[in-house]
């Protein structure tokens, strides 16, 4: 019997953070953060954020509970980590577009 981590049809919240966790650190490394640079490796830690999201997602119940609410901070949070790696995706274009 394997634990439900590793078990992609049970529902497991740590899964869900663990994949926006690691998206966000591989998606800081390959833009180099403190020097954006164009690339466009970064749509996999985008794909690996909307994954995790996905799997957060279906850990919310139906009726409403203190942990239906963590589910919920957590589905925000990984709208900001969402976020974070399109402005790494985003924003080094968006400064060649200015210098033009």
């Amino acid at each position: 019997m394997t634990p439900a981590i590793f078990n992609p049809r049970a529902h497991s919240l740590i899964r869900g953070n663990f994949l926006v966790f690691a998206s966000v650190a591989l998606a800081t490394l390959i833009s180099r953060f403190p020097a954006l640079h164009v690339n466009l490796w970064l749509l996999i830690p985008l794909l690996g954020c909307c994954a995790g999201m996905v799997d957060t997602l279906r850990c919310l119940q139906k009726r409403w509970n203190f942990y239906h609410g963590g589910v919920m901070l957590c589905l925000y949070m990984d709208l900001m980590a969402i976020m974070l790696v399109l402005f790494f995706l985003v924003y080094p274009y968006l400064l060649w577009v200015g210098e033009a």
